[in-house]
């Protein structure tokens, strides 16, 4: 699959999800290096600028390799980036994939997330035609859970995360989602 043909842009109501560009360095910094946004997540930080750049450059060369879908999020009237949503972690058949996102705590509590997830949720299952999505969150994140859950995920307590045994995973099945044409 060539990702660099089948990327696209997508839009909601209020927002923008593009990809990653040069420009996005320093909201990419702040998202994987504050202490707040990473509370519950356990992933390697970007702390400087050539950090932030190197994971950017990184992202879209995975993306145009086809291994991993990634959006930046922004609001459609203001390009500037306050948040990340992708699916990645693509099974070998390329049916399921995992969904990962995080925003800025300014934004959070505005539905600027659930708006993102439905997003992405309907080009998983439309354009992707995967049959199931993962998320992956830890079971201290209320917020996240209820995200999930909001969005017809289920937890799935017979699984465990093996790299963190602080994480609940949660799926939801093609056919459990009502998919917007």
């Amino acid at each position: 699959m060539n990702s660099i043909e089948n990327f696209q842009e997508l839009e909601t109501n209020r927002l923008r999800l593009r990809r990653l560009e040069e420009i996005d360095w320093p909201m990419i910094l702040y998202l994987r290096s504050d202490k707040e946004v990473n509370k519950y997540v356990n992933r390697q930080s970007a702390e400087t600028k050539e950090k932030a750049l190197a994971f950017i450059t990184k992202t879209n060369n995975d993306i145009n390799n086809g291994q991993l879908y990634q959006w930046c999020i922004s609001l459609k009237n203001s390009p500037a980036m306050i948040g990340n949503i992708c699916l990645w972690n693509f099974s070998q058949d390329r049916k399921t994939a995992e969904m990962g996102y995080d925003l800025s705590p300014e934004f959070q509590g505005q539905g600027i997330m659930n708006e993102a997830v439905k997003a992405v949720l309907n080009f998983g299952f439309i354009q992707l035609e995967l049959d199931l999505i993962e998320a992956f969150t830890s079971k201290r994140n209320e917020s996240s859970k209820k995200l999930l859950l909001r969005n017809n995920f289920k937890w799935n307590g017979s699984r465990n995360d093996p790299d963190d045994p602080d994480n609940l995973i949660y799926e939801i099945y093609k056919e459990n989602y009502r998919c917007k044409p």
